[in-house]
């Protein structure tokens, strides 16, 4: 488990690291969010445990939506977080 590319990736492709969608993208966010359009977001609070237990559902929901593509805000590069940018890269490669 984890090693397979395919698992990851949803067929929308991924932007990493937006800080902001453009147009015709849906938005997965984390942490504070100040802007509207179509998002979900991993963890208000920035907790990466509640993030990592959302990533997979939340980015299937997102590639149901038709968006052109999904843009994902930056995740902190530590602790649990490396896991989830991690399985971002590999969703984003493949």
């Amino acid at each position: 488990p984890g090693q397979l590319l395919r698992h990851y990736a949803p067929k929308t492709p991924l932007r990493l690291n937006a800080l902001y969608a453009e147009e015709g993208e849906a938005l997965l966010a984390f942490g504070k969010l100040t802007f509207g359009g179509y998002n979900l977001n991993l963890s208000e609070q920035g907790d990466l445990q509640e993030a990592a237990s959302n990533l997979f559902s939340m980015l299937h929901e997102l590639d149901k939506l038709g968006a052109r593509r999904i843009a994902v805000m930056p995740i902190p590069n530590e602790s649990l977080g490396l896991a989830i940018n991690d399985r971002l890269k590999r969703a984003a490669e493949s």
